[in-house]
């Protein structure tokens, strides 16, 4: 054990001390920040209002247009509809306005469906069009109903808003959108997993490819096991990624709070939204939102931040070990490019299941055995505990876990073994296979 703990030792101080290391840990936060603060002045600001030109024959639909034109909106409308079409298809192509819209006159009504054109120098978004299609739509559907002789202040007076209110089988009120809330909370620990996994990972790799092509370690595994020095090497990096991380965050979060208050700046999804838009909305859902921070206290804290540890280490020391692999069988990092795959495949994996299955069925068949499987745990099990998973379930899968971090661990030494041997050759996935047999 205590050859172990030396390799720990001298990995982590080699990482610390590495100039490298220290740069990118003050510097990247700075990066971070300032990008995110950038992104936040960005979308302050005001987006130029697009013109949109409307020729209206009819004479019926242009009025529901300029409705639509308020202060601070994106698209301002205009009723050109006495200018010549022609010149007005030539104002586009000179760029004047951004689109026209050509309602041509139809005998029937109903006919206009399938003949309204939008003319523009590049495409339109989709949200325009079907807000365009939905004014003409509505606007056509009245025109119907009273063509058919039918009142349509009777027919939108007969039209039912129901609101079903939840109910808990204790009598308590619960709330719409509350797993939506609890997958949201559980997925952003298991995408933190997942972005820690891609990029530390290598970290271990690059270290594991750099002793092997100075032969330093041919010195090293003279008088240390393959596993022992495999564990070290993984523990010990990842231990210093774990640090680097945490400095990140704390420097981080520190420089986001300070631009907010100093600069005014907002970097969050709250950037957009007006003062008295945020006011009128504190307002009207002031009740609502006590019952979700309720709820959200009522959520077991404990258990996802101690489960998102646990998964965390977990499941960075198990992908770490494959990493290892790879950098034992491989020469340089062109060549691992061809094992990463495979790797990468179960953690994209384990993100589609939990966003696809654990939010419509967090405790399925699909679900648990996901959970349960080493690769995709980490992230699907964190996915899962905001809803409740009964503690023998965690304990399987962290055993499970830790049980196939040890197990790749062994593998890797046996490949580690004979691939610090091998220079010049990329090996095959038949070669590999023979190492293990070895």
């Amino acid at each position: 054990m205590s050859i172990i703990s030396l390799i720990i030792k001298r990995e982590f101080i080699a990482k610390v001390r590495n100039k490298s290391f220290v740069v990118m840990t003050f510097l990247s936060p700075l990066l971070f920040v300032a990008i995110a603060v950038f992104i936040g002045y960005l979308s302050s600001m005001k987006a130029e209002t697009k013109k949109i030109a409307i020729h209206d024959e009819t004479g019926i639909f242009v009025s529901d247009f300029l409705k639509e034109n308020k202060k601070g909106a994106e698209f301002k409308y205009l009723n050109l509809s006495e200018i010549d079409l022609k010149a007005l298809k030539d104002s586009i192509t000179k760029e004047n306005f951004s689109g026209l819209i050509v309602i041509p006159k139809m005998d029937k009504t109903k006919d206009l469906e399938s003949k309204i054109e939008f003319i523009s120098n590049n495409s339109p978004s989709i949200s325009f069009i079907e807000n365009t299609q939905d004014i003409i739509g509505n606007k056509i559907t009245k025109l119907n109903l009273e063509e058919a002789k039918l009142d349509t202040l009777a027919i939108q007076k007969a039209q039912s808003n129901v609101n079903i209110h939840l109910v808990k089988a204790s009598g308590e009120e619960s709330l719409k959108g509350l797993n939506e809330i609890k997958i949201a909370i559980g997925g952003a620990f298991g995408y933190l997993i997942m972005m820690f996994i891609i990029i530390y990972g290598n970290m271990v790799m690059r270290s594991v490819i750099e002793e092997k092509t100075n032969r330093i370690i041919e010195i090293i595994i003279s008088s240390v096991k393959p596993f022992q020095l495999m564990i070290g090497k993984i523990v010990g990096t990842s231990l210093a990624g774990i640090l680097q991380f945490m400095i990140w965050a704390i420097i981080g979060l520190g420089l986001m709070f300070a631009a907010s208050a100093f600069f005014g700046v907002n970097v969050g999804p709250t950037s957009r939204i007006s003062p008295e838009m945020m006011q009128t909305a504190q307002h009207q859902l002031s009740g609502s939102a006590q019952m979700y921070i309720t709820e959200l206290w009522n959520l077991p804290i404990a258990s996802i931040i101690i489960g998102f540890v646990i998964y965390f280490i977990g499941g960075y020391f198990l992908y770490s070990s494959f990493y290892a692999a790879i950098g034992a069988a491989v020469d340089n990092q062109t060549d691992s490019q061809q094992f990463l795959l495979p790797i990468l495949m179960p953690l994209i994996l384990s993100v589609y299941i939990g966003f696809f299955t654990v939010v419509n069925d967090p405790h399925g068949t699909v679900a648990v055995a996901f959970s349960m499987i080493p690769l995709t745990s980490p992230i699907v099990m964190l996915m899962r505990i905001p809803f409740g998973v009964p503690w023998w379930q965690i304990a399987i899968s962290v055993s499970l876990l830790f049980a196939t971090f040890f197990l790749v661990v062994w593998f890797a030494a046996k490949i580690y073994r004979v691939g610090i041997l091998m220079y010049g050759k990329k090996p095959t996935w038949k070669e590999l296979y023979k190492w293990l047999k070895y």
